[in-house]
């Protein structure tokens, strides 16, 4: 009737498992599995700690900056970069909003980041593209307005600014395979 201890089940592999444990069994667990996009393998995300994503853009940031403090710098696992906690008072209710962040070279617990158009140019800080000047070397840029960045957001890949539109509309900049994106 139920299943007892001392009985035995034949165990059955199908063909997509059966090959999972080949590929288990030998070599290493190539970054496509470990991030979970295959078809046999599933990655574990547990122990993930959350999306990575810029501050959504309002009327504080477009106007003027908003001050945030780095609280903590911490590994998620199936990325290669670190992650920090970056923490904004809300502009608009009585309450700190927490924002995840891939972490830049430079950037420590302690720090203060400022977000917005009026924002000075240093490490840590995230303003419009059109306001940094050529040669500027950033991450987590933003493919289209308001995507919360999408570019170079592996460890070590950084975008560069190569030059501005005269109307200042546009932006080039070289992205980390050395294309060229508009």
């Amino acid at each position: 009737f139920g299943s007892r201890s001392h009985h035995r089940a034949r165990l059955e592999f199908t063909p997509a498992a059966r090959a999972a444990v080949q590929v288990a069994a030998m070599g290493r667990v190539i970054r496509g599995s470990r991030k979970g996009k295959s078809l046999i393998f599933s990655a574990k995300t547990r122990l993930r700690k959350g999306a990575v994503k810029l501050r959504a853009v309002d009327y504080a940031e477009r106007h003027g900056f908003m001050k945030g403090l780095v609280k903590n710098i911490i590994h998620d696992p199936g990325r290669g970069a670190p992650m920090c906690e970056v923490v904004f008072h809300d502009p608009y209710r009585y309450k700190l909003t927490k924002e995840k962040w891939v972490a830049v070279e430079g950037l420590h617990t302690g720090q203060f980041v400022y977000c917005g158009s009026k924002a000075q140019l240093s490490v840590g800080n995230c303003l419009p593209l059109g306001k940094m000047p050529e040669g500027t070397v950033m991450s987590m840029c933003e493919d289209k307005a308001a995507d919360r960045g999408r570019l170079a957001r592996a460890s070590g890949c950084s975008c560069m600014v190569v030059g501005h539109s005269d109307d200042g509309k546009k932006t080039r900049i070289r992205l980390p395979s050395g294309s060229r994106k508009t």
